[in-house]
């Protein structure tokens, strides 16, 4: 979560969050201002979360050293002229208990889930999300993945992103965190931009729900054609081309 200098939250904003917001706790609070020396990061003030039975650490809170602010990348839903120049950070991470199992799907959810909650912290001006190099509108955000998590489509512009290649495909950035694979447009599916984009969240809903690609599969999508799937030669991205 980014602010303007200043103005991160103090373990009390969160506290109070928390009790305004069913389904998360503090389950501790080092308290005293000072932070933990040897904590996550090597932040400054901290707070251990729980959520959905797993607990995570909010690093970066007032008034210790900011977290560390992640490089700015595909700007979703932020006004025109956001700066992103100066932002502060707190960070969210998944506990140390849980580092071997991060890239789980069910911590992933719950780390997304409570990202979304945390999005309400009075003065948030963007929500990053680390692996799709992604700075999202904070209302975005929550309600995009808020919806996923309550059965929705998934967010792909939040949790995902597009980027275009020298060759008129476009892939993905972030995906491989839910499916272990990123998507790859083949340039005759991408010929449209808009249209392309399009395709790519009906098809990474599709794989978030379905899973990795091992063989070659068929989908067909909202305009009525076909796409076929199959996985790169090195098994890191789902190809996609039309028929």
């Amino acid at each position: 979560m980014l602010f303007p200098p200043g103005a991160r939250p103090d373990d009390g904003a969160v506290r109070e969050l928390a009790e305004a917001s069913p389904g998360f706790a503090i389950s501790h609070d080092p308290g005293g201002g000072e932070g933990r020396g040897d904590g996550p990061a090597g932040a400054g003030d901290w707070l251990e979360l729980l959520a959905n039975g797993l607990t995570f650490d909010l690093v970066g809170l007032a008034p210790g050293r900011t977290a560390p602010s992640p490089v700015a990348g595909n700007a979703v839903g932020l006004p025109a002229g956001f700066d992103p120049v100066g932002m502060q950070a707190i960070t969210l991470q998944p506990g140390p208990h849980l580092a071997a199992g991060g890239a789980m799907l069910p911590v992933v959810r719950s780390l997304a889930w409570l990202a979304a909650r945390l999005a309400d912290l009075p003065g948030t001006r963007a929500v990053a999300w680390h692996p799709a190099r992604s700075w999202c509108d904070p209302a975005h955000f929550r309600d995009s993945v808020l919806r996923w998590i309550d059965g929705g489509v998934f967010p792909g512009l939040s949790l995902a992103s597009l980027t275009p290649m020298p060759d008129g495909g476009m892939q993905s950035q972030g995906l491989a965190l839910f499916t272990g694979q990123e998507l790859r447009l083949e340039p005759d599916v991408a010929d449209d931009r808009a249209a392309g984009a399009k395709i790519a969240l009906r098809v990474m809903h599709w794989l978030v729900e379905s899973g990795a690609v091992e063989n070659e599969e068929r989908l067909a999508v909202f305009d009525g054609r076909t796409l076929r799937l199959a996985p790169s030669d090195n098994g890191r991205f789902v190809r996609v081309w039309r028929g």
